[in-house]
């Protein structure tokens, strides 16, 4: 199966799975779970991707065995990332940024746990960049341990098996193999979807705070109506 490679050609899923097989494939899953610096693997696109060779033999190990060892290395990233963050705390927001860190991803992932609370480390799994961080930006809030367990393990199965098992029942329908370079550009598209919305929003609510502060909601304040003009009574006659 020949697939396109959305961006440099070693991140091309087809590739790393040839290359490095189910070890690549899990170490991908960990280090984009939890590591700073596994925000930009294709996590989506490769769990997908995965799913399809397994059906098509390509991968050869059962089902059940690539997703489970693939929900382990999801958990167990996110494991990781939360106790970087509670060893790290709010010093994580003062790290200067550099080739492999921008601070603004950290920003990004703090909104979107302040946001949507506990529930953020299951949504956060179908949203690239903000997977990486929000396990860590839960370990710098100090969230309740169990609790982070809890919604850690429900996660990695939703995006971990899910995806996979996904790509495993697609992967028998013939459509599938024949379209698979638009499919994996729609899955990503799909993916990167919130984080434009959020993008979105955000210069929406900035351009409607800033009009606020000059007045108005739509724009700038109008101008003071001039004096008026009528004599009074101490007008000359």
């Amino acid at each position: 199966m020949n697939t396109l490679a959305l961006g440099p050609s070693w991140l091309d899923p087809d590739y790393l799975l040839n290359t490095f097989g189910l070890p690549g494939l899990l170490l991908i899953v960990f280090a984009e779970s939890g590591l700073l610096i596994g925000f930009f693997l294709p996590g989506d696109s490769l769990l997908f991707t995965t799913g399809l060779l397994v059906t098509t033999g390509q991968l050869k190990y059962p089902l059940w065995l690539v997703c489970t060892l693939i929900a382990v290395a999801a958990i167990v990233g996110d494991q990781v990332g939360y106790l970087f963050g509670r060893k790290v705390g709010p010093a994580l927001f003062k790290r200067p940024d550099s080739r492999l860190f921008k601070q603004e991803n950290v920003e990004k992932a703090h909104v979107f746990f302040e946001k949507h609370g506990p529930k953020s480390l299951v949504l956060a799994r179908f949203v690239p960049i903000v997977r990486t961080f929000t396990p860590i930006i839960a370990g710098v809030s100090r969230m309740n341990y169990r609790l982070f367990v809890i919604y850690n393990v429900v996660g990695a199965l939703l995006w971990g098996v899910g995806v996979t098992v996904l790509g495993a029942m697609l992967g028998k329908i013939d459509f599938v193999h024949e379209h698979i370079e638009k499919i994996l550009i729609l899955i990503v598209l799909l993916s990167v979807l919130p984080i434009v919305v959020e993008v979105l929003r955000a210069r929406s609510q900035s351009k409607k705070a800033a009009a606020e502060a000059l007045g108005t909601p739509d724009g700038p304040s109008a101008p003071p109506a001039p004096p008026a003009t009528g004599r009074g009574r101490h007008a000359k006659r």
